[in-house]
């Protein structure tokens, strides 16, 4: 298998177990003050980026 491919299944794969430890995270933050809700959403909304960074560079060597 390429690196490209298997790059592409792991960057699925890690994304779609980010995305639900963020909702289920999200959950504890829901109901908090505004600010919090607000510091939590824009977070793990960046976050991802860089590991999903490292993959993309990892698979073009």
């Amino acid at each position: 298998m390429s690196k490209p491919m298997l790059a592409g299944i792991i960057g699925i794969i890690g994304f779609l177990l980010y995305v639900a430890v963020v909702i289920i995270l999200a959950d504890h933050v829901l109901g908090t003050h505004w600010t919090v809700e607000f510091v939590y959403f824009a977070l793990a909304g960046i976050v991802w980026v860089w590991p999903a960074k490292a993959l993309i560079i990892w698979a073009a060597r």
